[in-house]
């Protein structure tokens, strides 16, 4: 039985839906800024963490493994991307970032403004707690 959320909560939810949109508009920018569509920028902020099967990105990037490829074949022309074996299992490729590739993923981290401003106003204490907030919603 679903109990009706209160306002607060209501509230919240606004709050974060407000903050989600206002993030995605920054960064499908911020993409076409750096000559990539927000799903390559995406795909390259996946890579900057380290390499990943094909089938592990699309996973992550919530599409089907063919549009994938898509992406790989695009940002591997701009030598963003290399495909390579899995030391593990060479018939799985995985796919790395490149130097030029964690440079761009760097570059258009640093380009997201919308809230570097707001969270500096808050006092480190108040940052902590909500990372730790949303680290408890999301885990």
């Amino acid at each position: 039985m679903n109990l009706p959320a209160s306002p607060l909560t209501l509230e919240v939810i606004d709050l974060i839906g407000t903050m989600v949109s206002r993030f995605h508009d920054e960064y499908e920018a911020a993409a076409a800024d750096h000559q990539l569509t927000g799903a390559q920028a995406r795909l390259l902020a996946l890579l900057s963490h380290g390499p990943l099967p094909m089938r592990r990105i699309a996973e992550q990037l919530k599409c089907e493994p063919s549009n994938v490829t898509g992406l790989v074949d695009r940002l591997e022309a701009r030598t963003l991307v290399q495909r390579r074996p899995d030391p593990a299992d060479r018939r799985v490729k995985l796919v790395a970032a490149t130097d030029a590739g964690r440079r761009t993923a760097d570059r258009l981290r640093s380009s997201l403004d919308f809230a570097r401003e707001p969270l500096a106003a808050l006092e480190e204490q108040e940052r902590a707690t909500l990372r730790n907030l949303l680290r408890r919603i999301l885990a």
